[in-house]
């Protein structure tokens, strides 16, 4: 294990994914499909939205951002995981691991406002269909964006600050595929009480109080759905409610499985394989959810793809 000179580990070694050494192979090819998959189908988002005018409203505005975030918030770890497992190499400096825990915390982070600001989206279509031009305008979708990038990145900023003031003198091995901070807290040698503090504070606002305001837009949704006659225009936004709904189900049913129902310390596959499914399979999942769900979206792609086929040479 290589120190600096305060004693202090200069890298920590990645143990990776718990499986068979004579699969990983498999793994490797099967995570490597995923990642693609994932990048590819987030750009196609990005350029449909981009391309096709029908689709330049509020909802897709803030599904443009979600699609850039899953891109970058996979981009964080599997890169490097996917080299580790084809190099045999599991080592990443200090330097590496902090930068790694930051952009990891920081897209995140951002997904679950993101998730949050198309959540209160669809309650305006919803309950409020006549002022929804209004209510929903570019200064405020600015906003929103604005908003969720600045305390994602206070947040990341907040937990990577207070890491580096911990020292790790002890055991440099991580049982993960990435530096994610709950192990990374429990590897140092200084007291985390403070860190434990702000995780849990940190916690309510950027997990808890998003999956709340998440829930009532919802609960609003589901009282106006029974309360007032359905118009077209209500019915073409409930369409996309059911995305909605699935993405925040794979997102939010991931994190409470991890942090609140956490494998005991004897144990950590559980935690392992879980962040797994939040890192790669969830945003690898998203555009299929949009694109097989959403007319406007298969409208969008088939229309893409006609005027690429079809176009003279």
């Amino acid at each position: 294990m290589k120190k600096d000179n305060q004693s202090s580990v200069s890298e920590f070694l990645l143990l990776g994914l718990p499986m068979w050494t004579e699969k990983q192979g498999i793994y490797y090819t099967l995570f490597l499909a995923m990642y693609l998959t994932t990048v590819l189908g987030n750009l196609l988002i990005m350029l449909l939205i981009r391309l096709d005018s029908r689709l330049h409203t509020p909802m897709y505005f803030f599904l443009s951002h979600l699609a850039f975030t899953d891109v970058s918030f996979s981009s964080v770890t599997a890169p490097k995981m996917l080299m580790n497992m084809q190099t045999q190499s599991q080592s990443i400096s200090y330097a590496g691991c902090i930068s790694q825990l930051y952009f990891f915390l920081f897209w995140g982070d951002l997904d679950s406002f993101l998730l949050t600001s198309m959540a209160y989206d669809r309650y305006v279509a919803i309950c409020h269909p006549l002022h929804y031009t209004t209510i929903m305008s570019q200064n405020l979708c600015f906003l929103l964006v604005i908003v969720s990038w600045v305390l994602s990145c206070a947040s990341a900023l907040l937990h990577t600050l207070l890491l580096t003031r911990l020292s790790f003198r002890g055991d440099n091995a991580l049982p993960h595929f990435f530096c994610d901070l709950s192990a990374l807290l429990k590897l140092s040698s200084s007291d985390t009480t403070v860190n434990e503090l702000v995780v849990i504070t940190v916690g309510v606002v950027v997990i808890t109080l998003p999956l709340i305001c998440i829930l009532v837009s919802y609960g609003h949704i589901g009282a106006t759905i029974l309360r007032v006659p359905l118009t077209k225009g209500i019915c073409k936004a409930l369409s996309t409610c059911g995305s909605h709904l699935s993405v925040v189900s794979l997102y939010y049913g991931a994190i409470i499985g991890l942090y609140f129902f956490p494998s005991s310390d004897n144990s950590n596959d559980k935690d392992v394989i879980v962040a797994v499914l939040y890192t790669l399979v969830t945003p690898m999942l998203n555009p299929f959810i949009y694109s097989l769900r959403n007319r406007d979206m298969k409208g969008a792609l088939g229309h893409l793809l006609n005027k690429g086929l079809f176009s003279p040479c």
